[in-house]
């Protein structure tokens, strides 16, 4: 998906070859324009956000990826982090709870207890947008890719998602990685989150 980028002077981190829009707390635009034929009635603006520092943008590698980011990991874990934001189009994506139970689900416990016993859930508003999290740590068991036979089996992780409900729709946040280096960037996610707005 195309996304304009202003750096004058929004979820979430990840890494090399390009800093951050080329300089420090650069804010992003998601253009939905492509997306408005499937709303009878579109919204008039844009959903923002606002990377913070230490954030490493990616490539994005689908159109419905609004941004990617590294996350560098923490002394002694295996590897970065990865945040997403992701936009399907305005009626598309599932329902917010589906969304969060499948995200837990992707979550195994060492013990084999429930995922859904330890995830931590909050709702929220940010700039008046409504805002569904869950936090949950454990082996992470997602597939490689959608529809693909293979899949995660990476322990002690931790993954912070997210559903944003827009005027334009719902846009999905996810940070996995590595629980030392997810919990290294919790206050930078944070700080994110609190940074969507839609205008």
């Amino acid at each position: 998906m195309n996304e304009s980028i202003m750096c004058a002077g929004v979820l979430v981190a990840t890494l090399l070859t390009s800093p951050a829009c080329g300089g420090k707390g650069a804010v992003y635009v998601s253009d939905s324009r492509s997306n408005l034929t499937q709303s009878n009635s579109p919204a008039s603006g844009e959903f923002h956000f606002k990377a913070p520092d230490g954030w490493m943008k990616e490539q994005t590698t689908s159109s419905m990826r609004v941004a990617q980011y590294k996350l560098p990991k923490a002394e002694g874990d295996p590897e970065d982090a990865l945040l997403v934001v992701y936009y399907f189009g305005a009626t598309q994506g599932g329902a917010v709870q589906a969304n969060i139970d499948r995200w837990i689900s992707q979550m195994l416990q060492p013990d084999g207890s429930a995922s859904k016993d330890k995830a931590k859930t909050e709702t929220s508003t940010v700039n008046g947008l409504k805002v569904t999290s869950v936090d949950v740590s454990g082996t992470y068991t997602a597939e490689m890719a959608p529809g693909s036979a293979s899949a995660h089996n990476d322990a002690n992780y931790r993954m912070r998602a997210a559903v944003v409900e827009t005027p334009k729709g719902n846009y999905f946040l996810k940070l996995v990685g590595p629980a030392k280096t997810v919990s290294r960037w919790d206050q930078s996610a944070t700080d994110f989150v609190k940074s969507f707005e839609f205008k």
